[in-house]
């Protein structure tokens, strides 16, 4: 699982799987869900990041090993 900000652009991106995208669906005007060929979920974006989560504030809990 991959968390990227981009800051010039004010774009969260997180990947949840690194697979191939098969389909991308706006959820809204500013979210983007993607998935692959079974549908599962690899990645959403947040367009406008910082006025939609708080991007300065990252916790990362139940690591699995």
């Amino acid at each position: 699982m991959k968390v990227s900000y981009l800051e010039d652009t004010d774009t969260l991106y997180i990947e949840f799987r690194d697979s191939n995208i098969a389909e991308s669906r706006g959820l809204d005007e500013n979210t983007i869900l993607e998935t692959d060929e079974k549908g599962n979920i690899c990645a959403i974006t947040f367009e406008h990041a910082s006025q939609r989560t708080d991007v300065s504030h990252l916790i990362v809990e139940g690591i699995a090993a």
